[in-house]
Protein backbone atom coordinates (compact mmCIF):
# COMPACT_ATOMS: atom_id res chain seq x y z
CA UNK A 1 0.00 0.00 0.00
CA UNK A 2 1.09 3.50 -0.71
CA UNK A 3 -0.31 6.89 0.18
CA UNK A 4 -1.63 9.26 -2.42
CA UNK A 5 -0.36 12.81 -1.94
CA UNK A 6 -3.86 14.31 -2.32
CA UNK A 7 -5.63 12.12 0.20
CA UNK A 8 -4.68 10.64 3.50
CA UNK A 9 -6.32 7.30 2.65
CA UNK A 10 -4.04 4.53 1.42
CA UNK A 11 -4.33 3.60 -2.23
CA UNK A 12 -4.07 -0.14 -2.88
CA UNK A 13 -4.28 -0.42 -6.63
CA UNK A 14 -4.94 2.53 -8.90
CA UNK A 15 -7.65 2.13 -11.50
CA UNK A 16 -6.23 2.71 -14.97
CA UNK A 17 -7.97 5.56 -16.67
CA UNK A 18 -9.95 4.70 -19.77
CA UNK A 19 -10.11 7.69 -22.06
CA UNK A 20 -12.92 8.29 -24.47
CA UNK A 21 -10.87 10.63 -26.62
CA UNK A 22 -10.29 9.39 -30.17
CA UNK A 23 -6.74 8.48 -30.99
CA UNK A 24 -5.16 9.40 -34.32
CA UNK A 25 -5.08 5.73 -35.33
CA UNK A 26 -8.87 5.33 -35.00
CA UNK A 27 -10.43 5.41 -38.45
CA UNK A 28 -12.46 3.20 -40.76
CA UNK A 29 -9.41 1.01 -41.51
CA UNK A 30 -9.29 -0.16 -37.87
CA UNK A 31 -12.76 -1.69 -37.64
CA UNK A 32 -11.45 -5.21 -36.90
CA UNK A 33 -9.17 -3.81 -34.20
CA UNK A 34 -12.03 -1.78 -32.75
CA UNK A 35 -14.24 -4.88 -32.78
CA UNK A 36 -11.61 -6.86 -30.86
CA UNK A 37 -11.17 -4.09 -28.29
CA UNK A 38 -14.94 -3.74 -27.96
CA UNK A 39 -15.36 -7.47 -27.31
CA UNK A 40 -12.56 -7.39 -24.73
CA UNK A 41 -14.10 -4.43 -22.91
CA UNK A 42 -17.56 -6.02 -22.95
CA UNK A 43 -16.12 -9.18 -21.39
CA UNK A 44 -14.30 -7.16 -18.73
CA UNK A 45 -17.56 -5.29 -18.03
CA UNK A 46 -19.41 -8.59 -17.53
CA UNK A 47 -16.61 -9.89 -15.29
CA UNK A 48 -16.75 -6.73 -13.17
CA UNK A 49 -20.51 -7.10 -12.88
CA UNK A 50 -20.08 -10.63 -11.54
CA UNK A 51 -17.34 -9.49 -9.14
CA UNK A 52 -19.55 -6.67 -7.85
CA UNK A 53 -22.46 -9.03 -7.23
CA UNK A 54 -20.19 -11.49 -5.42
CA UNK A 55 -18.66 -8.73 -3.29
CA UNK A 56 -22.09 -7.35 -2.39
CA UNK A 57 -23.22 -10.79 -1.22
CA UNK A 58 -20.11 -11.32 0.91
CA UNK A 59 -20.82 -10.90 4.63
CA UNK A 60 -17.87 -8.56 5.27
CA UNK A 61 -17.59 -6.77 1.95
CA UNK A 62 -14.98 -4.08 1.41
CA UNK A 63 -17.00 -0.97 0.57
CA UNK A 64 -14.01 0.89 -0.85
CA UNK A 65 -13.18 -1.99 -3.19
CA UNK A 66 -16.83 -2.20 -4.19
CA UNK A 67 -16.83 1.52 -5.00
CA UNK A 68 -13.67 1.13 -7.11
CA UNK A 69 -15.15 -1.77 -9.08
CA UNK A 70 -18.32 0.19 -9.78
CA UNK A 71 -16.30 3.19 -10.94
CA UNK A 72 -14.23 0.99 -13.24
CA UNK A 73 -17.43 -0.55 -14.60
CA UNK A 74 -18.81 2.92 -15.41
CA UNK A 75 -15.58 3.90 -17.15
CA UNK A 76 -15.75 0.72 -19.20
CA UNK A 77 -19.37 1.44 -20.13
CA UNK A 78 -18.33 4.88 -21.41
CA UNK A 79 -15.49 3.40 -23.44
CA UNK A 80 -17.77 0.69 -24.85
CA UNK A 81 -20.30 3.32 -25.92
CA UNK A 82 -17.56 5.35 -27.56
CA UNK A 83 -16.27 2.34 -29.51
CA UNK A 84 -19.77 1.35 -30.57
CA UNK A 85 -20.24 4.88 -31.93
CA UNK A 86 -16.93 4.62 -33.80
CA UNK A 87 -17.88 1.29 -35.36
CA UNK A 88 -21.43 2.32 -36.30
CA UNK A 89 -21.52 6.12 -36.56
CA UNK A 90 -24.82 7.98 -36.77
CA UNK A 91 -25.90 8.59 -40.35
CA UNK A 92 -27.79 11.80 -40.88
CA UNK A 93 -30.22 11.31 -43.77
Amino acid sequence: MRCNGKHSLPVRSPIPMVTTEPTPSMNDDNDPELQVELLRLQQEHRDLDAAIVALQQAPASDLLQLQRLKKRKLLLRDRISFLEDQITPDIIA
